[in-house]
């Protein structure tokens, strides 16, 4: 065994860059030409790839250190006698000549195409004979498909005796939601096929074993299938057969929308083309919102739990100048992601939006009565933090709209803090800030902090950490008119409050008519976690909160 530094190679015109992703940790086998790291630059992103095969031994960088052309970055430890820098395992599969027909020449050592032609090595040649690595025996298992459901074995891709290569498809599985392809994650021999077509299996059932050397097992990407259908119900959309007799299933995007302007580095990318997922629809959680493998694997999830035919295809484009004249006008960044997360939020969340009114004429006069109070302060006193302050006291009565839905759907995560985001239209979209500790704070504290942030959301100042963390959200169009609408609930909340335009009304109290201000609420609600009876009681609660100031202080 010896011991590599690996460094980073020639930048060119680079001075500095940025490590942006790590793709390996201490411990993980990696095989020649699999990505080590990715770099960025002012200009682009830039994979690195191992220039060998082994073991990672230690790292020497983090996520945003700078470095430059021969910053070391980490060690491998190799075999003394490993395959030859030239060499490439490929990863199409062998054609059924390569199978059949052993290259003579190729185990001669003379007159080999293999330096000149590295796709054509057969299969047994793909583990070197001198390899002081153990030769073992592994049982392949289906990996996590995102739900503990049984699928059916549809098709098999191999046989007994036959080899396979790191990512060659062994099974497609199929449920009534999408086809996916099982990789093998090892090179080597088929000695026991463990399942036949129309077997029921699920997440850790075993698939086959695979005998080879263990130095050729894939570390990098057996977590998830290589290819994902995802269309309006159970279809498979099929290539013609290989010459090995399979079928490939194609990978069939989910959105007509483009994802050559997400932030992600080459592997994510990779993964997610292999996927078939577009981009454009992937929230990502790394530094400065980057996508991450664990984002592409955690849609795919989504996706495979999605119900059938709850996936339509995008509207057609058209050429509307046929018609007459047009522009075309580009769409803000915020008003891209939020379209998304709104198609998000209304296909996955099955909404019920319970319908009130609220008097509010003796909160308007006590509100009236506050405001020299509040101007002296430097405070504009709208009616928004009486409506905060209402509802923090009706999430705390019912605890059971605090929550958010693990996304396992086996438990609830209960909150014990009450922060709620209010909706703010800016030129550019709209956002959602947060009022933290809502419970906590005095009205003329709420007024002075609603007003804030609803600057700085207009000057386009606000911070990642003003935008995280709500329990629950209020979309007030009062200012605008209407009679009412219904908000969409902003996920992983569980429900929302739309307010309209308060209305004076003749109602009927103390045995005459009377002109009273009304206020329509809608509270919309994902009945995922909230029953109607909850929904009702909420909502007649918060209505009463407001009708009566009084009952804040309690």
């Amino acid at each position: 065994m010896a011991i590599e530094n690996i460094k980073v190679p020639d930048l060119g015109d680079a001075a500095e860059v940025e490590v942006i992703e790590l793709l390996v940790s201490v411990g993980q086998a990696v095989a020649e030409d699999d990505s080590l790291l990715v770099l960025e630059s002012d200009k682009a992103a830039m994979e690195i790839p191992a220039p060998m095969a082994g073991v990672i031994k230690s790292i020497a960088v983090n996520l945003g250190d700078q470095v430059t052309t021969g910053s070391e970055m980490l060690t491998l430890e190799v075999e003394s006698a490993t395959v030859s820098p030239s060499v490439k395992v490929p990863k199409e599969k062998p054609t059924e000549s390569s199978k059949d027909t052993p290259n003579e020449s190729s185990e001669s050592g003379e007159g080999s195409e293999l330096e000149s032609s590295p796709e054509t090595v057969s299969e047994k040649q793909q583990v070197p004979a001198g390899s002081n690595s153990a030769i073992a025996s592994n049982t392949i298992e289906v990996p996590d498909i995102g739900t503990d459901d049984e699928v059916d074995v549809i098709e098999i891709h191999v046989k007994v005796g036959g080899f396979v290569a790191v990512d060659d498809p062994l099974v497609t599985l199929e449920s009534d939601k999408a086809a996916m392809e099982v990789p093998s994650p090892q090179l080597g021999e088929i000695t026991e096929l463990l399942v036949s077509i129309g077997d029921k299996v699920k997440t850790g059932s075993a698939i086959a074993i695979v005998k080879g050397n263990e130095t050729q097992v894939s570390s990098n990407e057996i977590i998830a299938p290589t290819a994902l259908v995802d269309a309006p119900g159970p279809a498979i959309i099929e290539s013609a057969p290989t010459s090995a007799g399979s079928k490939i299933v194609s990978a069939v995007s989910v959105s007509s929308m483009t994802s050559d302007k997400v932030y992600a580095g080459p592997a994510v990318r990779k993964l997610a083309r292999e996927l078939g997922v577009d981009m454009a629809l992937v929230p990502g959680t790394g530094a400065k919102n980057r996508i991450t493998k664990e984002d592409i694997q955690g849609f795919v999830k989504n996706r495979l739990n999605t119900p059938a035919g709850s996936i339509v295809s995008a509207v057609p484009d058209i050429d509307f100048s046929k018609f007459g004249e047009i522009e075309q006008i580009p769409r803000t960044k915020i008003a891209k992601i939020t379209a998304v997360n709104m198609h998000r939020n209304w296909t996955t969340v099955p909404h019920v939006a319970q319908f009130n009114e609220a008097d509010v004429t003796d909160l308007e006069e006590f509100r009236a009565e506050l405001k020299v109070e509040a101007e002296k302060k430097g405070v504009k006193l709208t009616f928004l933090p009486f409506l905060l302050k209402a509802c923090a006291k009706a999430l705390k009565e019912y605890p059971q709209f605090n929550v958010s839905i693990h996304s396992s759907g086996e438990y609830l995560i209960q909150k014990k803090y009450f922060h709620i985001g209010v909706a703010v239209a800016t030129e550019e979209g709209l956002v959602v800030p947060v009022i933290r500790n809502v419970d906590k704070k005095s009205i003329l504290e709420l007024a002075a902090e609603v007003a804030d942030l609803s600057d700085k959301a207009r000057q386009r100042k606000l911070s990642l950490e003003d935008l995280q963390g709500a329990c629950f959200s209020i979309s007030s169009l009062g200012a605008i008119g209407g009679t009412g609408f219904t908000p969409i609930v902003n996920a992983p909340e569980v429900a929302i409050l739309g307010v309209a335009k308060t209305e004076i009304k003749p109602v009927y109290m103390e045995g005459e008519f009377k002109p009273r201000k009304m206020l329509p609420i809608t509270l919309a609600y994902d009945h995922k976690a909230v029953n109607g009876v909850d929904g009702g009681l909420f909502a007649t609660y918060l209505a009463k909160l407001l009708a009566d100031i009084r009952h804040l202080v309690l």
